[in-house]
């Protein structure tokens, strides 16, 4: 009985430690417990892919920019409501006319400069099975997305890796503290506290090959896209009893 009080009492001052901002808690008689930090990883495929798409037109007039445009938006929607995309994964992100600055013309022949004096464009991103996206790109391309390509990657359940990497953590400090406690002469009893410093979750790239046709009128195969292996980093702050 003696015992559990005193675990009971060992817990409550490390709480209050806590939270009074401790930085370390002193290992000594009155205050049986080990501290560790560890870090460790979890990494996983990307399951979703947040497809960027857009086009960019030009026209001697606002008009005629702007008819080139609607000719343009509506060919690329068309295609993704064929190929099965929902709506609701379709997001539109700008859409706009403007004359073209003339800097940008500035090393055309005087013809170019006239027919492409406004220019419209608009943008969208698609959220797809990560599976898809090479498949989507080249039928979004072939519509007259001709701004398209960049993915951002993305995990169906990212709170299921960053519990992973959690876990390994946790299971390193366990393993760090019964050493410690071998080393004291002393045996390693229950955890008291855990507490989990998020780290930023990184995306690393994979190589990817492209596929180019050599003429217009071949068709063109999809580009081969792969998509990106994502880490997710977990350091574990542990207070484990000694006995």
């Amino acid at each position: 009985m003696h015992k559990r009080i005193s675990l009971a009492l060992i817990a409550i001052l490390a709480a209050a430690a806590i939270a009074a901002h401790a930085q370390t808690l002193n290992v000594d008689k009155a205050n049986r417990t080990i501290e560790v930090t560890a870090s460790a990883s979890a990494h996983a495929m990307a399951d979703i892919a947040i497809l960027h798409l857009g086009y960019t037109v030009y026209g001697p007039t606002s008009k005629e920019a702007y008819a080139k445009a609607s000719d343009t938006s509506n060919s690329i929607a068309d295609a993704l409501q064929k190929a099965g995309v929902p709506k609701d994964h379709i997001q539109s992100i700008s859409q706009s006319v403007n004359e073209t600055q003339s800097y940008e013309n500035q090393n055309l022949t005087p013809a170019e400069k006239a027919a492409r004096k406004y220019r419209a464009e608009q943008t969208w991103t698609v959220r797809l099975p990560a599976k898809d996206a090479a498949k989507i790109l080249n039928l979004a391309v072939e519509a007259g997305a001709n701004n398209s390509g960049n993915i951002d990657w993305q995990l169906t359940n990212p709170d299921a890796l960053e519990a992973e990497a959690a876990a390994r953590a946790l299971a390193h400090d366990k393993q760090i503290a019964a050493a410690m406690a071998k080393g004291l002469g002393v045996t390693l009893g229950p955890l008291l506290y855990a507490s989990n410093q998020a780290q930023q979750r990184v995306v690393y790239p994979m190589m990817a090959g492209l596929q180019m046709a050599k003429a217009a009128n071949v068709a063109v195969k999809p580009l081969a896209i792969n998509p990106q292996r994502i880490s997710q980093s977990a350091s574990i702050r542990a207070i484990f009893a000694i006995q």
